[in-house]
């Protein structure tokens, strides 16, 4: 089997420092399976509405988003000295969709930050959609749409 490599997109950042590369193997496609090369994930996939037990790409792209946001969150509230309120957490929603027989994703991302003032949950999450690097990849690429619940 012969390896060749693809070329990077002109315009895009190049990592100085990479701090951690997570590894996966996927095999089957969306009725498939996916296994970490720490075996930390091991998981079924299955297609959009089919009866199989397993998760979608649209879940995990949900799930390591709505992390990341979360941590970005924190990272934002650290640098202003606020302490983040208990029950802060981030729905995310990741809708596969088409236009003109084109495949795309959009997303929605649902933050709750009980109990906080406005204009700080506000300052907090435009501080994290810069920081988080889901929302840099997104950025551009795909519509977002960000709530805050406080």
């Amino acid at each position: 089997m012969e390896t060749i490599e693809i070329t990077k997109v002109a315009g895009t950042t190049t990592i100085d420092k990479v701090l951690y590369t997570g590894k996966t193997h996927t095999s089957g496609g969306r009725d498939g399976a996916s296994r970490s090369s720490d075996g930390n994930l091991d998981i079924q996939l299955s297609s959009l509405g089919s009866t199989g037990t397993g998760t979608n790409p649209e879940q995990l792209f949900a799930a390591g988003w709505s992390a990341c946001f979360i941590g970005a969150i924190g990272i934002a509230a650290a640098k202003k000295r606020i302490t983040l309120p208990q029950g802060t957490a981030v729905d995310a929603e990741v809708d596969l969709g088409t236009t003109k027989g084109e495949y795309f994703l959009q997303a929605r991302l649902n933050v709750s930050l009980p109990g906080l003032d406005e204009e700080i949950a506000r300052d907090l999450i435009e501080s994290a959609h810069q920081t988080c690097p889901y929302s840099k990849a997104t950025r551009g690429n795909i519509n977002v749409t960000i709530n805050v619940a406080i």
